[in-house]
């Protein structure tokens, strides 16, 4: 059984506009120690997917629907409080984006690091110091930083004290949304690297939400590619890879800078639709080069293509 399993999740915002769709019946599972990427353009509704699995809903929510279960338990009919206090931080942790911004500027690394562990457990201080000390050790930081103000730190080190952070209680699931988007890339190498150590290290299952997909290949098993608010192909990532079905997932690939050869990038034409007015049919047929009479009619379902392997076109169905 997975540890984690999502089935028809929809998430709607109630806005000036209309109701904006930002997931809409999106479904998958993460197995034990295993990572899936969630992968789209700015947008595409994956930072709503993972405040959705965390239950972290603006006040603006219009719809909140679908199954969300964890080792056979469903969450989404759990009480606000028992979720709060059994699974929030728990059982399902969240590095959010933007690290430079995301730590309380006036408090010392190792009291914001013991906050959820002071707060919830017995846990004394000195134990809790303890730690905070083992948990700097194992995101690659010295335990002289549990003692630094945020100020003090480089990009990478603030990233690795928020992973250190969604660690202290020993989460199942972890979700990364866009967890270096604002670090060079030599940086980026190396919080990548240190994400591959701790999920072989602790079993970890990873939602690793970005807007890279060659970045999310690196450490996930298998990808996502969401599209206005909807899975568009889902597989593992070396079929996604190497073989995608979706029109939109082949123009993400060919989007991609080559180290070799003298085919220049593709860029995708137009723009991601308006989620509180999306088009009929197929949300992706306005900018698809493939597009023919049923696109712009119906929404295609989301097709099987092999046990692991499923992706929405209508040029799958004509196959």
């Amino acid at each position: 059984m997975p540890r984690l399993q999502v089935k028809d999740m929809r998430l709607y915002y109630s806005t000036l506009r209309g109701v904006v769709r930002a997931v809409d019946y999106v479904s998958f599972d993460i197995g034990e120690g295993e990572a899936l990427g969630i992968v789209g353009e700015s947008g595409s509704g994956k930072t709503s997917l993972g405040l959705s699995l965390m239950r972290l809903l603006p006040r603006n929510v219009h719809t909140f629907e679908g199954s969300i279960s964890l080792n056979g338990t469903e969450l989404k009919t759990l009480p606000e409080e028992e979720f709060r206090r059994n699974v929030r931080w728990r059982k399902i942790a969240m590095v959010f984006q933007g690290a430079m911004n995301a730590l309380n500027p006036v408090l010392r690394v190792e009291d914001q690091i013991a906050e959820p562990l002071l707060n919830t457990t017995s846990t004394s201080r000195e134990e809790a110091r303890k730690r905070v000390e083992d948990l700097l050790k194992m995101v690659g930081l010295s335990k002289e930083v549990a003692r630094r103000y945020p100020h003090e730190l480089s990009g990478g080190m603030k990233q690795r004290v928020l992973i250190a952070m969604a660690l202290i209680l020993d989460p199942q699931i972890l979700i990364m949304d866009e967890p270096t988007s604002a670090l060079d890339v030599s940086i980026q190498a190396q919080i990548m690297n240190l994400m591959k150590r701790l999920k072989s290290k602790l079993n970890l299952s990873i939602l690793f939400i970005t807007h890279d997909i060659a970045l999310a290949s690196d450490i996930c098993d298998r990808l996502g590619v969401v599209y206005a608010g909807e899975l568009a192909e889902i597989g593992p990532s070396e079929t996604i890879l190497t073989a995608p079905k979706h029109p939109y997932t082949q123009l993400l690939l060919a989007s991609i800078p080559k180290l070799t050869g003298s085919e220049m990038p593709k860029f995708i034409p137009g723009q991601t639709p308006d989620l509180a007015n999306p088009p009929s049919g197929c949300r992706f047929h306005p900018r698809c080069p493939y597009v023919f009479q049923p696109c712009s009619q119906q929404n295609p379902s989301l097709i099987i293509l092999n046990q692991q392997h499923s992706a929405r076109c209508w040029l799958l169905e004509k196959s």
